[in-house]
């Protein structure tokens, strides 16, 4: 079955996606969306680059807890950055040296980062050993490395074991 239907539930969102672009389940539809929907996984099967697979479910919800809540958090913080009367911010770009090499840790951790307000993933270096961050208003860069490797980094080495 794999082998006809390499990503089950992504020919079941294609088809989905399919239908609800048509706004209609007429059996043309119905047909088209399905045979579009096992043929574009099956012809793209070979672009996909595996990806280490999420080891520990209940950490990745805590980790999914832990960023929401820092994201609220930035977002007071910016506002307070903003309102002060006198603003004197001290943006600064810092690269963030990496221990995760996989693709995928490292975009959610680039993503992690670029959610969080007042900080902004720019670029990963092409051996992706670092991450160059922008960020709004920086006190001090070895405190604020310190952060990202403790409270994102580590997690996410734990939840994909890399």
């Amino acid at each position: 079955m794999r082998t006809w239907l390499p990503l089950p539930y992504t020919s079941l969102l294609l088809l989905l996606v399919w239908l609800l672009l048509n706004q209609t389940v007429a059996p043309g539809h119905l047909l088209l969306g399905s045979v579009l929907a096992l043929t574009i996984p099956l012809l793209t099967m070979h672009l996909r680059n595996p990806q280490p697979a999420i080891r520990h479910p209940i950490k990745a919800l805590m980790f999914l807890f832990r960023v929401l809540w820092d994201i609220l958090v930035a977002n007071m913080e910016v506002a307070r950055l903003m309102l002060r009367p006198k603003l004197k911010l001290r943006p600064a770009f810092v690269e963030v040296p990496l221990d995760i090499t996989r693709d995928f840790p490292i975009t959610v951790l680039a993503s992690t980062i670029s959610l969080t307000p007042g900080t902004l993933s720019a670029d990963v270096s092409a051996d992706r050993s670092r991450l160059l961050l922008h960020v709004l208003d920086l006190e001090d860069e070895a405190q604020l490395i310190a952060t990202i490797k403790h409270r994102y980094e580590t997690p996410l080495r734990e939840i994909f074991e890399c």
